[in-house]
């Protein structure tokens, strides 16, 4: 049974699969069928064909394309959503065996493959648990009691007086069945059922508790996790020889002597795709260097100067979107404020550089990828490849990598173009550095303009906030969207980028406050036209927008004259919004006074309710800067979250610490460099991130559970309000704002000498 096809971690799931059961048919109906009718945004949402059902289950009601167990009582759950990193793995595992009453250890978790697992769109937006956790809480609760169903007739008891024990349902008078022998009487083949129960919080052992992640022994010990290091029997080894900048086309190349290096098997050529296949890694990386150095290319068309990026987006064509338009009767003005602020272009700067493994045998191109969505890349490599999608198998495995749209697809259209060339052999793509940070889709540069309007108690009357931006969302929606299909002698044509519409949002994500404004305006101008590749980074355009809005804040409680806590308190009605303010305020001592000295000292503080329908978040931060170098220490954090149930307390604590320490990267270091032809933030030299001396030095979580709340996804709630309130520290530290990121060293000693 050892498939060579199946990574380590999948085998006993191919195994398990393999053994089938009684009665209980798994289906891949469901998946195929919301396939045929979904479209998907980058929030990873689907067409409902059962929209009375919770979660997922909405797309795939039927139970058996969640959970399945086999007369032996072994127990597999199946999602479609991919671990990122975010410990949705153990999240999930917790999850099914509170509802079904065993330990996590009896739980086999099968993630997002094309063969076995419901079609749940993309892995983003913060969705994971909200969609997917919640439709196994209730397929895996209903399975429960369908088998007690079932146990209550073998036994002829009443099924209250039933229990289950750690796969065995228990009667009273001591008589037990086996999760494996009820289910012989039990057809899973079944739509879920519209309101079913689910345990009462008060019953939870398992939900609620800190779980040892199941996936961080391997990464801390150096055992193979990702698919940098999957390793499958003959395989070779690819790279690709890239274009110089974006629109240039091969003028000529000579093949031949790379053909003749060693190791070399193949060099492939379609138009103006260059790549070479080699029996041994460092064979290819030297033939693709030669292949590199062979070939000639003509220019594309120059970029915008980096310097007016901003000016260069905003006159060009916008789609015009009104995210908000509210007008009501108010106290009259007496002060109006307005700033502008920016966001440069950011690289999600993975650790690892994208990879993939594709093999073509028997008419089935297998593909082992580290997307985000392995659906959708089944699509869009079948139009790749002209193939049928059911001959196209995509198999998730963890990359060592990002949050956000990256290189993987890309990589992983490379590995598919060139096993084709290769049928039979498994081909490793691994994208070199320079590739990674030269070719992915950034994280789109964005500017804001705000303006509003106090009356004479300090009231906020009137807001106006428009945003500019390019679209967040270019995840593969066709074959076109695989920036490899660019250059071949018959190129795809991208679909065209379209806005995410509200409340998801995309650009305009969370450009609404959750504050009490009588007048309201918000304007969305969505550029379709990109001068640079992007697509969806880590919260989108919550991060600017937040950056915006809570930086105007502070600047109208200092106009005020309120101190900024209590004004964010003043315009809240939101009781749960209030909640993790007053929490985050007192974890953190505020208000706390700091003195001036050398390095200056300051505090800040943030707020929002990620796109205003998931987990709350606040946090107060102090740092100190130093004048001379423009380096700003990061003494203290203290935060308070508010994501409904929560599932496993150290999951979501790492979760925040982590979008807090990636958000104050962006904020202090981290924008992506070009000149009129290429971008030159090529490598970490010339794209900065904040490194182990630069991180916080105290970082404290309060996490405020709500158990029987809805999960609301907390994976990206962090990152927008970490960016205001490190810049309203600063700003408190120095006697002056600073509205353009990032916050540099550069910029800050350039800034303060003045």
């Amino acid at each position: 049974m050892n498939d060579p096809r199946i990574p380590p971690d999948n085998l006993n799931r191919r195994r398990f699969l393999a053994a089938g059961s009684v009665m209980v048919g798994f289906t891949l109906l469901p998946a195929v069928r919301a396939l045929a009718q979904t479209t998907t945004t980058e929030a990873g949402t689907l067409t409902a064909s059962a929209p009375q059902l919770p979660g997922s289950l909405k797309t795939s009601p039927m139970l058996d394309a969640w959970v399945k167990i086999d007369e032996a009582g072994c127990i597999t759950v199946f999602t479609g959503k991919a671990e990122l990193g975010t410990g949705i793995r153990t999240a999930f595992m917790q999850i099914a065996a509170e509802q079904l009453g065993v330990t996590p250890e009896r739980i086999v978790l099968v993630t997002a493959d094309t063969n076995a697992t419901p079609d749940e769109g993309y892995t983003a937006g913060s969705h994971s648990t909200a969609d997917s956790g919640t439709a196994i809480a209730n397929a895996t609760a209903q399975v429960r009691s369908l088998l007690l169903e079932a146990a209550a007739t073998r036994l002829n008891v009443d099924v209250p007086s039933l229990t289950t024990q750690n796969g065995e349902i228990v009667a009273n008078d001591g008589r037990r069945l086996t999760f494996g022998e009820a289910v012989s009487g039990v057809d899973l083949h079944r739509n879920a059922a519209p309101g079913a129960p689910t345990k009462d919080p008060k019953t939870f052992k398992v939900i609620g508790q800190s779980f040892q992640r199941v996936d961080i022994p391997g990464k801390v010990t150096g055992a193979p996790r990702y698919v940098q290091d999957l390793k499958l029997p003959g395989m070779v080894h690819a790279r690709v020889v890239r274009p110089p900048s974006y629109g240039a086309t091969l003028q000529s190349v000579d093949i031949k002597p790379v053909r003749t290096m060693p190791g070399v098997i193949a060099v492939v050529q379609d138009g103006s795709y260059l790549a070479v296949v080699a029996d041994d890694e460092w064979r290819a990386i030297v033939a693709m260097r030669a292949l590199s150095d062979a070939a000639k290319w003509r220019s594309g068309p120059p970029l915008p100067a980096q310097s007016t990026i901003h000016e260069t987006l905003e006159k060009l064509p916008a789609q015009e979107i009104s995210v908000a338009n509210k007008t009501a009767a108010a106290a009259p003005a007496t002060q109006t404020l307005h700033a502008r602020f920016t966001k440069p272009y950011l690289t999600h700067g993975s650790i690892g550089p994208s990879c993939a493994v594709a093999w073509l045998n028997d008419g089935t191109m297998t593909v082992w990828t580290h997307t985000q969505g392995v659906f959708p890349m089944r699509k869009g490599l079948a139009e790749m490849l002209s193939m049928p999608p059911e001959r196209v198998h995509c198999i998730h495995v963890e990359g060592s990598g990002c949050y956000g749209h990256n290189g993987a697809d890309d990589v992983a259209a490379d590995a598919a173009l060139i096993a084709r060339a290769v049928p039979g052999k498994p081909v490793r793509v691994q994208w070199m550095r320079e590739q990674e940070h030269t070719w992915e889709p950034f994280g789109p540069a964005m500017s804001s303009d705000v303006t509003a309007s106090l009356d004479a108690s300090g009231q906020i009357v009137d807001w106006k906030f428009e945003v500019w931006s390019n679209t967040h969302n270019n995840r593969i929606e066709n074959a076109g969207r695989f920036m490899p299909t660019w250059f071949l002698s018959k190129p795809f044509t991208p679909a065209p980028p379209k806005p995410i519409p509200m409340p998801e949002g995309g650009g305009d994500r969370n450009s609404i406050p959750l504050y009490r404004l009588p007048n309201l305006y918000v304007q969305h101008h969505f550029l379709p036209d990109m001068p640079i590749r992007v697509s969806a980074m880590r919260s989108l355009g919550a991060y600017h927008n937040i950056f915006s809005i809570e930086s105007f804040i502070d600047e109208l409680a200092l106009a005020a004259h309120t101190d900024p806590v209590a004004f964010r308190l003043k315009h809240l009605d939101d009781p749960r919004a209030r909640d993790v303010i007053e929490r985050a305020s007192r974890r953190f001592g505020w208000p706390h006074r700091v003195h001036d000295g050398a390095p200056s000292r300051g505090v800040g503080f943030a707020f929002a309710m990620y796109k205003n329908l998931m987990a709350y978040c606040a946090l107060a931060v102090e740092v100190a800067v130093e004048r001379e170098t423009g380096d700003v220490t990061i003494e203290r954090v203290a935060c308070a979250i508010d994501c409904g149930q929560i599932v496993n307390p150290d999951g979501v604590r790492n979760q925040v610490e982590g979008g807090i320490v990636q958000s104050a990267s962006w904020t202090l270091f981290e924008a992506t460099t070009f000149d009129a032809h290429n971008i030159t933030s090529f490598d970490w030299s010339q794209y900065p991130i904040l490194r182990f001396s630069s991180a916080p030095k105290v970082l404290d979580v309060d996490l405020i559970d709500r158990p029987g709340m809805p999960f609301l996804g907390v994976g990206e709630a962090s990152q927008g309000p970490m960016s205001a309130a490190l810049a309203n520290a600063v700003a408190n530290a120095t006697g002056k704002r600073f509205r353009d990121l990032p916050l540099s060293p550069d910029m800050l000693r350039a800034a303060l000498r003045v």
